[in-house]
């Protein structure tokens, strides 16, 4: 099973971006821990962090017939893109939606997510243990 890793803008920014948020752990910390939970469970991985929406879309589109699965982090354009739900929906691969923080108990506006509505599951509010759980719920299907 091969799985792509997307994590949307800032999340490059992981352990210096609103610690008391998001956490201490850096972006190579966490990619570290989701390789060693995929290796557990035999399960491939590939990651893509991108500042830019069409960079986003596109490797999402790259993704059909080359991955199995897709674990998302949209993280802003969770609550503004409408082309990433469009890009998910037009490969048909099953998606988990990922939050490292709880977006419902935020700001309203990110209470809105237009990404969960073509994802199999979401987790979120779970730091970086979102992304493995992710992979279990991807490896079970």
């Amino acid at each position: 099973m091969k799985i792509l890793v997307i994590n949307g803008p800032n999340i490059n920014m992981l352990g210096i971006r609103e610690p008391e948020i998001y956490g201490k752990g850096t972006y190579a910390q966490l990619t570290e821990e989701i390789s060693k939970k995929a290796d557990e469970l035999g399960v491939t991985v590939e990651f893509f962090q991108s500042n830019h929406e069409g960079d986003i879309v596109d490797k999402i589109q790259q993704a059909y017939g080359n991955f199995d699965g897709i674990i998302i982090n949209p993280a802003a354009y969770t609550h503004t893109s409408i082309a990433i739900p469009d890009a998910i929906k037009a490969v048909g691969l099953p998606t988990v939606e990922v939050h490292i923080s709880d977006p419902d108990i935020r700001e309203d506006f990110r209470k809105i997510s237009y990404v969960r509505p073509v994802c199999k599951a979401t987790v979120k509010g779970k730091g970086f243990a979102g992304y493995t759980e992710a992979l279990r719920i991807l490896k079970e299907r």
